[in-house]
């Protein structure tokens, strides 16, 4: 995915569907590096992660 997509699905009042290795995600916020996103995993758990945008997918 790309930095402005990244930014308008953070932006949106929508529910979008964005997986990282085949798992549902919630993008948290764009790291200040503009390379990374914090994200946690959809459900009851809410550990955060850092990842690379470009392994985060869309899912249409």
């Amino acid at each position: 995915m790309d930095l402005n997509r990244i930014r308008q699905i953070l932006s949106s009042s929508a529910e979008i569907d964005v997986t990282y290795n085949g798992a549902s995600v919630w993008i948290d916020h764009l790291n200040e590096d503009g390379r990374t996103a914090t994200v946690h995993l959809r459900g009851p758990l809410e550990e955060r992660t850092t990842v690379e945008i470009s392994e985060l997918q869309e899912r249409s």
